[in-house]
């Protein structure tokens, strides 16, 4: 693709932030930048560059360095990022954007202060540990990791280095979520008893058959962890389009919407529960696996996870896509860009106006830089993540096993089933120990 076809592809598929007039920041001095690398910028990646790129002109950080290991995308993300400091009359960064095919030799700088990871899902563990142990800070996509033991492992690793992650579950920087989990964390439906999620359905097939691996991909690199397999173009990514990725329909790379949407919305119902840095103590689901070709991830399903307090977290296809807290006075339904309640005196509530009062947000990538600037905590912290997609895979062991597990919080294993147990993880490829 040309530059120009780029941004026109890149505009229809990625999150991209507003365009705002230069004039509306206060530019920091050179010196007091933050600098940030970027290790994935595909279809979701470069959209998440922008976005680090325009909140970084707020808050005083720049995307100094870009890793890919597809040199097309890598070169569209490098060019992108210098033309917007070009138009932004950032004229110290002009020019200035770094490209690398290797993660490790961008972690290697020195004058890097933190990174911007939004690679595939079996990537995660291993691109943020690393980071971590380089001592960078780190904006990292969902879901945190693909297994339950490589989430303990980067949980160890973050605070291990005293570093600041971000989770990328932006529901919490939302008003309409952050209401939502007020309203039944201070009993507004009542006494709660069962939380709903509803998640989307894949849908598709995926072609199987091997073609040569292109010229622009390293493809070893971007197998890392996983078992070697024939390239597909259906098991990668598209090559001339930033279209959905195949691998996000694939078992090995990722374990399907019940990850993929199930990170967001099981973390709002964590939140609004108050169990973020807990979990339930049982969960049981039943799923479709369909014959479609390449993509074998789950399509519709059904759980039910059970809390130590009795509470219920029933999850399962559907749309649209959200959460409802339903208590023994009513109850809230909260999805991306609306809230309702079974009664209008329900949502007769201001976030902050007493009781439990959760962190607001109003922009996830700016929490994390602001985050790194006082050295705390953001909205979305690595153990929070860690939890919440810990539910989601314990969820899709349940799919696979066929059977209700018992499940120890506090030790994060299954209680008496070595079979779930051994699925705690999976067998990385050398070197991509995690």
């Amino acid at each position: 693709m040309d530059r120009r076809s780029f941004i026109k592809a890149a505009a229809a598929t990625a999150v991209a932030p507003a365009i705002v007039p230069s004039s509306v920041f206060a530019r920091p001095a050179p010196s007091d930048i933050l600098q940030f690398g970027c290790i994935g910028v595909g279809r979701q990646g470069q959209g998440d560059m922008q976005e680090l790129i325009y909140r970084g002109l707020e808050v005083g950080a720049r995307v100094t360095a870009v890793c890919d290991a597809d040199s097309h995308r890598l070169q569209d993300a490098q060019w992108l990022a210098e033309k917007i400091y070009t138009l932004e009359t950032v004229k110290d960064a002009a020019g200035t954007v770094a490209a690398y095919r290797d993660f490790r030799e961008l972690l290697a700088r020195k004058d890097l202060d933190g990174v911007l990871i939004v690679t595939p899902d079996f990537w995660h563990a291993a691109h943020a540990v690393a980071a971590a142990e380089a001592g960078k800070d780190i904006y990292l996509e969902k879901p945190l990791t693909y297994s339950i033991a490589e989430g303990k492992a980067l949980v160890a690793a973050v605070r291990r280095s005293k570093r600041v992650l971000q989770v990328g579950s932006q529901q919490r920087s939302s008003i309409h979520f952050l209401m939502a989990c007020e309203l039944a964390r201070n009993g507004r439906v009542g006494k709660l008893h069962t939380i709903r999620a509803w998640l989307p359905e894949d849908q598709g097939a995926g072609d199987p058959r091997p073609t040569p691996v292109p010229p622009n991909l390293d493809y070893d690199a971007w197998m890392g962890p996983t078992a070697a397999a024939p390239f597909a173009e259906d098991r990668v990514h598209p090559q001339t389009s930033y279209e959905r990725p195949g691998w996000l329909q694939i078992e090995p790379y990722c374990l399907g919407m019940i990850t993929g949407w199930g990170s967001h919305m099981i973390d709002i119902a964590q939140w609004g529960h108050g169990s973020e840095l807990t979990g339930p103590v049982s969960v049981e689901a039943t799923a479709e696996f369909p014959d479609r070709g390449l993509f074998d991830v789950h399509t519709k399903f059904k759980a039910e996870a059970v809390y130590a307090d009795g509470v219920r977290l029933i999850m399962e296809t559907g749309d649209p896509a959200g959460v409802r807290f339903e208590g023994d006075r009513g109850w809230v339904f909260v999805q991306r860009g609306a809230i309702k309640a079974s009664d209008p005196e329900i949502l007769k509530w201001k976030p902050g106006q007493g009781g439990v009062k959760l962190e607001q947000s109003g922009n996830h990538m700016k929490n994390f830089l602001e985050a790194v600037r006082a050295r705390r905590d953001p909205i979305a912290p690595v153990e929070v993540g860690h939890r919440s997609n810990s539910i989601c895979v314990m969820t899709h062991i349940a799919m696979k096993l066929g059977r209700k597990l018992a499940w120890d919080p506090k030790a994060e294993t299954f209680t008496g089933d070595d079979e779930a147990n051994r699925r705690l993880d999976y067998p990385h490829r050398a070197p991509w120990k995690v």
